[in-house]
């Protein structure tokens, strides 16, 4: 059969042909998407948007979790005290455990390195099973015990870091290097904002309510973009006078003045860029845009005068104090209703190396009814499902006493071979407890949870692989999780 070049042509024409129908079929996927991505607009699709590379889609989960609130109490609450009920432990109340602690290789601070012994000092607070789960929480969260059907408790978190500073920038920054991104900062990057007039990412700060706490010092470095763009920080609204500096136009400037003067402004800035290339005047214009917004946002959101006295007495009379626990776990939510992607709420005055009972006590109080009312208020308003709530600190804290123990007092120090975390909402397992460690609540005897697990978990929540969320820095695809091993807790999901 000989060959014909001619029909080659023909056949060749036809296979390309579009039919009207081949047309529609091919388009309507395109079609779809450019609709929906002139519905969401650009921020709400992040890092997707500005991405060119469509193979590393970040969505490849589905969401459970369209927000984020994170309660980071710094200092690092005492687990055996809280979560980590060990009865066992009464028996041996001042056995010294400095041979013990030898040969499990302990790593000592210098603040109970130079103690001649380690003395025992089990919990003086009493435990108790609540909800139908049965979890054991102490007598120091009453309000926690009301809502334990409600929590996922992880009790087998652990951590590299055995001193404040390196392991906040861990847990909040996936490193103990500065100079790298908060997980607030990655989840503004990948998600975007669903308000374009308040900021993905707000950190308040709560203050704390006792004059004897040991308050560490922290950094805008745990809330901020390290080498993300910096429209993606953490913006701390203040606890006291108006929420953001210059919130009000200075006397004699009209709204369309100062529109005027942005306009003005944010042209000059795009000649400066398009001059030298440099990202960070495309932040400040967008900084601008967003504080211009923020004045007309930013009032309304911190107006509580329209909330109900039946949400005051949910989350106690300090729920009208201005920052107070309580205030800020009610402005989280508030955030949270407008649209904000990751609310962050600091409280300290958790390291307790003396005087456990007095302080630890205090603490507790400061924040039991406030998180029981945020979890009941998401709940009531049908926001929980669709909002992950996480509680924690840095790393726990030792069974051993640091400086003396007497029958009432006690210290302890710091640890990070095991800790207690709780998580609530967002398509986690309610009523849950996970993981167990030993009976001197030292090591961890079943699944171990690392800070890094934690991450990629809360990523996943939101519909984030954390594998593909990258930003490239240095020549590095840096990730929140980092290079090492990191793992999704598919055991305690819904």
């Amino acid at each position: 059969m000989n060959f014909d070049p001619d029909m080659s042509a023909c056949i060749a024409g036809f296979n390309t042909a579009l039919t009207r129908r081949q047309f529609f079929r091919k388009s309507a996927g395109g079609l779809g998407v450019a609709a929906l991505a002139s519905l969401l607009g650009p921020s709400a699709l992040g890092a997707m948007a500005e991405s060119k590379d469509h193979e590393r889609q970040l969505w490849q989960i589905a969401p459970k979790a369209k927000r984020a609130i994170y309660i980071s109490l710094i200092g690092a609450p005492s687990q055996v005290d809280l979560f980590d009920y060990k009865p066992e432990l009464q028996a041996r109340y001042k056995e010294d455990l400095k041979d013990w602690l030898k040969k499990e290789g302990e790593r000592l601070t210098g603040m109970t390195s130079g103690q001649a012994a380690f003395p025992l000092a089990p919990s003086i607070f009493k435990f108790s099973q609540q909800g139908k789960c049965g979890t054991w929480i102490s007598e120091l969260l009453p309000w926690h015990s009301k809502m334990a059907d409600d929590l996922c408790i992880v009790r087998s978190m652990h951590t590299d870091a055995i001193n404040h500073e390196p392991a906040n920038q861990l847990i909040y920054t996936g490193t103990m290097l500065t100079g790298k991104a908060s997980i607030g900062s990655w989840l503004a990057y990948g998600l975007g904002s669903l308000n374009e007039d308040l900021p993905a990412f707000v950190v308040l700060h709560a203050t704390h309510s006792s004059p004897y706490s040991n308050v560490q010092a922290i950094s805008a470095r745990l809330w901020g973009a390290g080498f993300l763009p910096g429209k993606y920080a953490g913006v701390a609204l203040r606890p006291k006078g108006d929420p953001v500096l210059y919130l009000k136009d200075a006397p004699g400037i009209p709204r369309e003045l100062r529109r005027v003067m942005i306009d003005g402004i944010s042209a000059l800035n795009q000649r400066s860029y398009q001059a030298l290339g440099d990202p960070e005047i495309q932040t400040r214009t967008q900084q601008f845009e967003l504080a211009f917004r923020m004045q007309a946002s930013v009032p309304e959101l911190a107006d509580l005068s329209g909330e109900s006295e039946k949400t005051y007495e949910l989350y106690g009379p300090e729920s009208k104090q201005r920052g107070t626990f309580a205030n800020s776990a009610l402005m989280a939510r508030r955030l949270a209703e407008r649209g904000v992607r990751f609310v962050q709420i600091f409280h300290r005055g958790w390291d307790q190396h003396s005087d456990l009972p007095r302080d630890l006590a205090s603490q507790c109080k400061d924040v039991d009814q406030g998180c029981y009312a945020l979890v009941q208020d998401l709940k009531q308003r049908g926001m929980l499902d669709d909002t992950l709530v996480v509680w924690g600190g840095e790393f726990g804290r030792t069974i051993y006493c640091q400086g003396k123990l007497t029958d009432k007092d006690y210290g302890r120090d710091h640890h990070p071979r095991c800790f207690t975390i709780w998580m609530a909402g967002g398509g986690v397992k309610p009523g849950f407890v996970y993981g167990q460690t030993d009976e001197m609540s030292y090591n961890i005897v079943q699944d171990p949870v690392h800070v890094r697990d934690l991450h990629a978990t809360i990523l996943n929540q939101l519909g984030i692989n954390h594998e593909v969320l990258t930003f490239k820095y240095q020549g590095l695809d840096q990730r929140l999780t980092g290079v090492e091993p990191a793992h999704v807790v598919h055991e305690i999901l819904a």
